[in-house]
């Protein structure tokens, strides 16, 4: 059923304006096409692909910033099909089903999209990797990945929202998903899921069901992976169908008898105000149904608390700050509201849709130091 044989696989992509299917045979046309391809949105899938149907046995893929510098790392293709063959296994998808490629290609979620369309024979439609990825789709998609910031303009928009809800398989990666977008999501027809994963797991290892009458707050590992516990309280993975290596994440969490696992933070996302350690994601879960817009917990350096919790929401929000200041303290446990509003431009992010908690520190730490020089 799947095809997992490289030189056997083909892939039927649609892009812009035109289709074509690709083998391995088409090797240096697609290296060709990867560099003048007049079709943009197109040469990153062609270079994926001369990569992939090349001799080499590995893919250089580049991890995401999110917690620490990105840094391209080598992964074996083997791998790969896997975590491909398991996930369309687990949704049941199918050959001739049509998938919608509209992430960025530099990192592991989009390439493993490719990658599923390849062993399970599905048609791969691709758009620009913009923020709004429905937008003029007028064909038939079955399975849809995006990013969170994706799903939340895709609500914003009648047209796009009316697509999304027709799309039998959804999942969601690259950042957790608030209970606003969950909510929103509760009545669609298809089956939408929350993943859980990283780059170095070669895209997700666990599903949370967002929508139907078997919706879940909990994560379900994938066949072959198992979730524990460290002595700091973060999730630690072992995956038998990626060689059965452990990896130790910074994600503090609680797993259950089951096997099912909550993520509540990481463990370098916790602030330390006048002794009492707040978890700024789940702080932030919090204040979701109520704040308008994107926004961001973060800290400056305060005297008396060691550090100074902040809010910063973008200019665009139109809520007063002393309303913000009245649903910290209606909304959040006492001594964790927010000492500060500030206000920028927009929420620094980085390139798959996470907030950018360096930058949002670095732009906390710039309003601390003009207010100290006044």
């Amino acid at each position: 059923m799947w095809q997992t044989d490289i030189h056997k696989q083909h892939i039927y992509i649609k892009g812009v304006t035109s289709g074509r299917e690709w083998s391995s045979a088409d090797f240096k046309e697609l290296q060709r096409r990867s560099l003048s391809d007049e079709e943009v949105a197109l040469r990153p899938v062609y270079a994926f692909l001369a990569r992939w149907f090349s001799s080499s046995t590995f893919m250089e893929v580049q991890t995401s910033g999110s917690t620490g510098v990105p840094k391209r790392i080598k992964v074996e293709k083997t791998l790969m099909i896997r975590s491909a063959v398991r996930t369309c296994e687990f949704l049941g998808l199918k050959s001739g089903d049509t998938a919608l490629l509209c992430m960025d290609m530099r990192y592991i979620g989009a390439m493993m999209m490719v990658v599923r369309a390849l062993v399970a024979d599905m048609r791969l439609v691709v758009r620009h990797a913009t923020g709004n990825p429905l937008r003029g789709v007028n064909e038939r998609i079955d399975f849809l990945s995006v990013v969170p910031m994706q799903l939340f303009n895709t609500l914003q928009v009648a047209d796009e929202w009316e697509c999304m809800i027709s799309i039998p398989y959804i999942i969601i990666g690259g950042g957790m998903v608030d209970k606003k977008m969950c909510d929103a999501l509760k009545d669609v027809e298809g089956k939408v899921y929350s993943t859980y994963g990283m780059t170095e797991t070669l895209s997700h290892i666990a599903l949370r069901k967002i929508n139907g009458s078997d919706a879940s707050e909990c994560f379900l590992p994938l066949r072959g992976v198992a979730v524990s516990l460290s002595q700091q309280n973060t999730l630690v993975i072992k995956d038998n169908f990626l060689g059965g290596k452990e990896f130790v994440t910074n994600d503090v969490g609680e797993v259950f008898d089951n096997g099912s696992f909550v993520i509540s933070g990481r463990v370098d996302n916790v602030i330390n105000s006048g002794g009492i350690k707040i978890q700024i994601e789940k702080d932030e879960s919090l204040l979701a149904p109520y704040i308008e817009g994107r926004f961001a917990l973060s800290a400056f350096p305060d005297a008396r608390l060691g550090e100074a919790l902040v809010l910063l929401v973008e200019d665009r929000c139109e809520m007063k700050n002393e309303d913000l200041m009245e649903i910290g303290r209606r909304c959040l446990p006492r001594y964790h509201e927010p000492k500060h509003i500030i206000r920028v431009k927009e929420i620094p992010m980085v390139g798959n849709s996470k907030i950018d908690r360096t930058e949002c520190r670095r732009l906390a730490e710039s309003y601390y130091k003009k207010q100290r020089d006044l």
